[in-house]
């Protein structure tokens, strides 16, 4: 049931007020995969990092489809049935249906994460999977079917690898490539960290850093690893989370990659094809003790209407997680405390997250989830649990108010949570979520489409087609201005639906819309009167469709 009349109403009829989020489970969704975690007596660390989920249009049709990412074949698990990724199509009903073997994309070696692109600009999507072992290139073929490009690609490096960003770096119209690395990792370097209780899984602070990787799209299919000539692959990290954003204003986009136990990176662009690493000038790299923290989800927004570019991490409990105002010089301030955020998160480990306009009112709301990675972690500290809820947060004038119950059934719960996607998987307007869970089935969470006084708002959702990462939107309702850039990556080993809602409040119209679009170009498409309550697809130079 909806509530669609006065907030108080529907208290005094139906003795509850209208939630945000209702569950949706597999009887009614179709969606019955189950991640396994090749959870083993010996703790190896790979087994406690996934997986990821991707929220993305596979076969063109306009509505969202879903990919999620399970482990496999490796050097210490072998499973005793068959374990593979799986794709789902949306029916558009609701509902989905497993088409992973039509579309060849199983997967295989030890899946942890996802991006989805359009890597090479036929205008179809296109996959890269995250392992620990190979990576793996999926070309959308066009026709519900995917191809393994990855050895064509130049994209088949061994390793750890976690977040995938697809970003155009060098401003040359390609979208070239970021790959984090965690450890130096095979079976044989695992540490045995050893309790009265047997085996856990150690801290990464034990193991060795790696650098990562940045390849640069020369067309053709194919990519060239750059990451020593610009500076990305110099510096080992233990890297989980990475986000694309631009964090001064200068229309070359900037990476922000969250380390595990390492001092957090800021790579700023140089404009010549090279990046600085900035983070402790910055203020992002360490906690304002000095210490560096357990970096995993990230995200970036402008969440106090500024025009600046602001940043989030989440890290390990205790340690609370960052909320990094832009200062508009190159550096920011934890403002975690300020705002609500630090309280609340305190003794949580979080992982993926989103900023993205829960009740379209046109500012940044929040949804993180969480997860001990020590599955056994209450054997050892009474005040910890290895499931966590999922925390949802309302800003408030750049406050953050957490929902708690308010949210919906789901948030009284706990899940063993890792990756994380936002995305309208029925095209109602209203952001819909994707949890991934360790060793557990996902959670599908609908969005009511009801507001805080039980009544929704309007929108206007953009298609933005071609290469958009880094372009600027810009729009006016109710008399209301309002900015937002479109950044790439983010959460944790997972891809947001790439579509852009844009909140309008009570307004019933767009009285103006802009794109600035990103590229030496400069091009700006405007629009006046945009009609609410609907998507609209935009080419650069185009009309809006």
């Amino acid at each position: 049931m909806v509530c669609t009349n006065l907030y108080a109403f529907c208290v005094l009829i139906h003795g509850s007020p209208p939630v945000w989020y209702e569950t949706i489970p597999p009887s009614k969704s179709g969606v019955t995969f189950i991640h396994d975690s090749a959870l083993s007596p010996r703790r190896y660390q790979p087994e406690s990092i996934g997986p990821g989920v991707a929220v993305f249009d596979y076969d063109n049709d306009g509505w969202m489809d879903l990919y999620f990412v399970n482990s496999g074949v490796c050097d210490f698990f072998e499973p005793k049935t068959p374990v593979r990724n799986a794709l789902y199509r949306n029916n558009r009903n609701g509902s989905f249906t497993d088409v992973t073997y039509k579309a060849g994309v199983a997967g295989r070696d030890f899946g942890l994460g996802v991006a989805a692109t359009d890597y090479n600009d036929d205008g179809w999507t296109d996959l890269f999977v995250t392992n620990y072992g190979e990576n793996i290139l999926y070309r959308n073929n066009g026709d519900g079917s995917f191809t393994d490009v990855t050895k064509q690609a130049g994209l088949d490096a061994r390793g750890l690898w976690t977040a995938a960003v697809w970003f155009d770096y060098d401003r040359d119209g390609m979208l070239d490539l970021f790959v984090g690395h965690f450890i130096r990792y095979d079976k044989t370097r695992e540490r045995k960290c050893e309790y009265p209780d047997g085996l856990h899984y150690c801290h990464p602070m034990g193991y060795e850093p790696w650098p990562s990787k940045l390849y640069r799209n020369i067309g053709n299919g194919r990519f060239a690893d750059v990451s020593e000539h610009s500076g990305i692959g110099v510096i080992k990290g233990k890297s989980f989370g990475a986000v694309a954003t631009d964090i001064n204003n200068d229309g070359w986009l900037d990476l922000f990659v969250a380390n595990d136990s390492e001092p957090n990176f800021l790579f700023l662009n140089r404009c010549d094809g090279t990046f600085k690493e900035i983070g402790f000038e910055a203020g992002v790299a360490y906690s304002s003790d000095g210490a560096a923290r357990s970096g995993m989800g990230v995200d970036a927004a402008d969440y106090d209407g500024d025009g600046w570019e602001d940043l989030f991490v989440a890290n390990f409990n205790r340690e609370h997680f960052s909320l990094y105002r832009n200062r508009r010089d190159n550096s920011f301030s934890d403002e975690a405390g300020q705002t609500g955020i630090a309280e609340a998160t305190q003794m949580y480990s979080g992982w993926g997250v989103k900023f993205f306009d829960l009740d379209a009112d046109g500012d940044q709301d929040l949804i993180v989830c969480n997860g001990h990675p020590d599955d056994l972690i209450e054997s050892i500290n009474s005040s910890l649990k290895h499931k966590e809820p999922i925390l949802l947060f309302e800003n408030r004038t750049g406050k953050f108010a957490n929902l708690g119950a308010r949210a919906g059934e789901a948030f009284t719960r706990d899940f063993p949570a890792r990756g994380l996607a936002v995305g309208d998987l029925n095209n109602d307007g209203f952001p819909d979520v994707v949890v991934a869970n360790n060793g557990a089935a996902p959670l599908l969470l609908k969005h009511t489409g009801v507001g805080r006084s039980g009544a929704a708002n309007h929108w206007v959702g953009l298609d933005l087609k071609g290469h958009s990462v880094g372009a600027r939107i810009t729009w006016s309702a109710g008399g209301i201005k309002r900015s937002r850039l479109k950044t790439a990556g983010g959460s944790y080993l997972s891809s947001h639906d790439p579509r852009e809602l844009l909140g309008l409040g009570a307004a019933t119209k767009l009285e103006w819309l802009e794109v600035r679009w990103p590229g030496p170009s400069k091009q700006v498409d405007r629009f006046e009167d945009v009609a609410a309550d609907r998507y609209y697809s935009l080419k650069q130079a185009g009309k809006l469709e």
